[in-house]
């Protein structure tokens, strides 16, 4: 599997959805930019994304294939919001899938050996001391930190922790029913600036104006129906999408991740 280590990296689309053009997110950016929106309400962290509070957060531009626009579309819709107050950097993400499955129920377990979603986050954009974060359909999570990237020598931190992050997955149908077609699946993520920034370098929550690197990934495994069951195609390598390329099956270049601002 082209992820070079073992432990390599590693919403409901509601109908109060923001559905408007990103903002300072244009597909002909490279690395994208986003522009978070500081909100006076704080969303319930339930992987539903209509609370009123969304939107205001717009949407990004689709993801697309890790290697850039040029390689395979993306067979599934797959996108994301960001906003924050001043307790939590707050990340929704919504995932067309018409068959949501899910199987590692242990935190930090080897998450993208399921479909799932990952976020990357370098706060002051030095590619180096920078958070992962997966979470699966069924809500299963793994945070890692990065000294430096694998490339220099690096070494995940599989025991850093970010206590006090709120979590959760909405599921647009049925889990590992492979009898009906589902939507998709939703996440939403509420990171506290009280342990991000432990190595950002720099102020969290931040300041007006503010830039830091983030780049977010979704893995997406072929599968067969057997028995009742999905089970992933045996020799099949994992699609990865994502929402600004990396030129390489790898997300640790964290040069290549877009750009955060952060306004009031």
């Amino acid at each position: 599997m082209p992820r070079f280590s073992p432990l390599l990296t590693l919403g409901l689309l509601g109908a109060c959805a923001n559905q408007s053009t990103p903002i300072f997110d244009h597909a002909g950016d490279i690395p994208r930019h986003y522009t978070a929106p500081y909100t006076k309400s704080a969303p319930v962290v339930d992987g539903n994304l209509d609370d009123v509070a969304w939107r205001q957060a717009r949407w990004t531009a689709n993801f697309i294939d890790i290697e850039g626009e040029n390689v395979q579309r993306p067979r599934f819709q797959t996108r994301a919001k960001i906003m924050w107050d001043m307790d939590y950097l707050y990340i929704g993400a919504w995932m067309v899938e018409p068959h949501v499955w899910g199987t590692l129920t242990e935190h930090d377990s080897v998450i993208f050996h399921d479909n799932d979603f990952e976020v990357f986050l370098d706060p002051d954009g030095d590619a180096a001391e920078y958070y992962e974060l997966e979470i699966n359909a069924l809500g299963t999570t793994w945070d890692l930190f990065l000294p430096v990237a694998y490339r220099d020598g690096g070494k995940a931190q599989n025991s850093w922790e970010i206590p006090g992050m709120k979590s959760a997955v909405h599921v647009s149908g049925t889990i590992n029913d492979p009898s009906d077609a589902d939507r998709g699946w939703s996440v939403e993520l509420a990171l506290p600036w009280n342990v991000l920034r432990e190595y950002a370098n720099k102020p969290a929550p931040p300041h007006e104006g503010d830039t830091w690197r983030i780049n977010f990934s979704r893995v997406q495994w072929q599968h067969d129906v057997i028995d009742g069951r999905y089970i992933k195609r045996p020799g099949v390598p994992e699609n990865n999408w994502v929402w600004t390329p990396q030129f390489q099956i790898d997300m640790h270049q964290p040069e290549h991740w877009g750009y955060l601002h952060f306004e009031r």
